[in-house]
């Protein structure tokens, strides 16, 4: 049996396939996966470590914030302000952007980051993640970064992955040319390719959404949850782990729907656009699925904040096709109700 290629192998191996790419992007790919596994192995140990609950402060989300949310943020933001390939960080932790060197002249690229998604569920020994985001830098080599350069759509991303620390630690990513996904031998301390070329099932039947928002959320959202429940012979699931990385991953291998609506006090959602939507669409697309907000396309939408918020859907095609059905009727019944104009 041939042996399976390291991740680091891999990202080399598709640099050697596309000339152009720089070796700043393999450098860069490469201290994600070490900082992973740093952050990793804190998470295995969390219990015996003193790091788990809170750290008594609040970030820009205005969450608490959990020991592990501080440790990650700083682990991930010494290692890729370190490497020399990045010029700026946008972390979910920070209020303003990090900017590397000396004024982030000479970085190439742009991170944006989760550093560690659903860390609320750490006390609980639920699986949680890290979602991260690469733009190349718009402005001029040489010169300071600006917002501009972190304000970008998600069309504009030359990578994205998500790290899942679970019952065994996954690294997937993409680069625009598929999505592959990466299991860490914690014996050797190597990701391996583990699953190469990463679809959606061709049909989905797994619904995501926080049940006891239903009563709060928008009206195509309703009747599409009402719909899967009423559909007969389908068998559609509710599955709701309460970590995005954690349900995105399950989805993406069995088939299914994430679904974080527009909410009657939140009617912008919760999840942030630039580190959380935009990656995980880019993700989504490149495995065959879709990603929408309540406007269209998540990937064509363009921030005007770092920490912008997005409603957000994401998952299989057809389930996608449904929901946007259901918006079209949610649309329709709308202006069914409107008053008629006298004659």
């Amino acid at each position: 049996m041939s042996k399976a290629k390291t991740f680091g192998e891999f990202i080399m191996d598709g640099q050697a396939a596309f000339p152009f790419v720089s070796g700043q992007l393999t450098r860069l790919l490469t201290d994600i996966g070490v900082a992973s596994k740093i952050v990793n192995h804190q998470v295995n140990r969390a219990g015996l470590a003193g790091i788990l609950g809170e750290a008594g402060s609040i970030n820009i989300q205005d969450e608490a914030q959990q020991k592990l949310d501080v440790y990650a943020d700083s682990t991930f933001n010494r290692i890729l302000a370190s490497g020399g390939s990045v010029a700026g960080i946008g972390s979910e932790e920070q209020e303003s952007p990090i900017i590397c060197g000396d004024e982030g002249r000479k970085g190439k690229y742009i991170v944006l980051i989760d550093p560690l998604d659903g860390s609320s569920n750490v006390d609980v020994n639920v699986s949680i993640g890290t979602i991260f985001s690469i733009h190349r830098r718009v402005t001029p080599m040489g010169e300071p970064i600006s917002d501009v350069d972190f304000l970008q759509p998600g069309v504009n991303q030359i990578a994205s992955g998500y790290i899942l620390y679970g019952s065994s630690t996954m690294l997937v990513y993409t680069t625009g040319s598929g999505v592959n996904g990466f299991t860490l031998d914690p014996a050797v301390g190597e990701f391996f390719l583990s699953h190469p070329a990463m679809e959606f099932p061709e049909r989905g039947r797994i619904y995501s959404i926080n049940d006891a928002l239903l009563g709060k959320c928008s009206l195509p959202s309703r009747l599409f949850v009402d719909g899967c429940r009423q559909t007969r012979g389908a068998r559609f699931r509710a599955r709701y782990i309460g970590s995005l990385v954690a349900d995105f991953h399950r989805n993406l291998i069995q088939g299914g729907i994430y679904l974080y609506p527009s909410l009657a006090k939140k009617p912008l959602g919760k999840l942030r656009l630039l580190y959380e939507c935009a990656p995980l669409a880019f993700i989504a697309e490149q495995a065959g699925g879709m990603a929408i907000d309540d406007e269209g396309r998540v990937m064509d939408r363009i921030p005007t904040e770092l920490h912008e918020r997005s409603p957000y859907y994401v998952g299989n095609r057809n389930l996608i096709h449904a929901f946007l059905a259901c918006q079209l009727a949610a649309k329709n019944r709308s202006m069914d109700t409107l008053p008629k104009r006298e004659k």
